[in-house]
């Protein structure tokens, strides 16, 4: 062994520990802790978010439960923009107006995806972001599935939904608005990431932003592939310095594809 691969191991080492401590101090997962050493700024939004009084909690939870805008503004907050070696995810400076976009469409299309205004008030007051994903997870389903249907046509059917809304509500004059000024797809990967995130989460499955191992090489989890139902088929990974997307089957994860 050379000296350079015995100072790669003990570094690896070394972060193991690391990362382990911080999954111990703050409470959270393994793969959450990485991702948080591997971002000291994200580290510091995650723990101020965790060390946040109840009414601080409750407020926050009121924004996530209250779709299209507040949950758009609450998960923007929650997953903000990651530096990879990948390149940067959840990123995109009109994330949050494409997500609200997004609720938006699935109210209109599939009023039934939506919870009830009962349902979302009372799980906004237990100040459990988790609590409010499982009640909103139909609607992230469906709000992710768009971005997987043809881009070209996103725009007429948002277009379509606020058309159809309120012309008085505050999400319509605000999205209008927005679709007329504002060019919006840059921020498609990002808004396509922080829904993976969250859906990934109630699999416990691993977030965009994970470093996993890819034929003996470090690579970046950037994305997942959903079917109309169900848990995921496989990640999207890319490794440093490479533009293409290798596709890791859930079931076969030794057998990568890359497109």
């Amino acid at each position: 062994m050379t000296g350079a691969e015995r100072r790669r191991q003990a570094n690896d080492r070394a972060r193991r520990r690391a990362i382990r401590a911080l999954a111990a101090q703050m409470g959270v997962p393994y793969s959450v802790a990485a991702r948080l050493i591997a971002d000291p700024h994200r580290a510091l939004v995650f723990a101020h978010r965790e060390q946040r009084p109840f009414h601080a909690r409750v407020s926050d939870t009121r924004d996530a439960a209250a779709p299209p805008l507040g949950r758009a503004v609450h998960l923007t907050a929650r997953f903000p923009r990651l530096h990879t070696a990948a390149g940067r995810l959840y990123d995109g400076r009109d994330r949050q107006t494409v997500l609200a976009m997004l609720f938006a469409v699935v109210a209109h299309e599939s009023p039934g995806v939506l919870p009830g205004p009962e349902e979302l008030a009372w799980v906004a007051e237990l100040g459990e972001e988790t609590a409010v994903d499982i009640t909103c997870a139909a609607l992230d389903r469906a709000a992710r599935l768009l971005l997987d249907d043809d881009q070209w046509r996103l725009w007429t059917r948002v277009e379509a939904a606020l058309d159809a809304s309120d012309p008085r509500a505050e999400a319509t004059l605000v999205l209008g608005r927005e679709l007329r000024t504002v060019s919006l797809r840059g921020s498609l990967p990002g808004a396509r990431q922080t829904l993976d995130a969250v859906l990934l989460a109630a699999h416990r499955l691993k977030a965009p932003g994970t470093q996993i191992s890819l034929g003996g090489r470090t690579a970046t989890l950037v994305g997942a592939r959903w079917p109309a139902s169900g848990p995921p088929t496989a990640y999207e990974v890319r490794l440093a310095g490479d533009p293409r997307v290798h596709i890791l089957d859930l079931g076969h994860e030794q057998h990568p594809a890359t497109v």
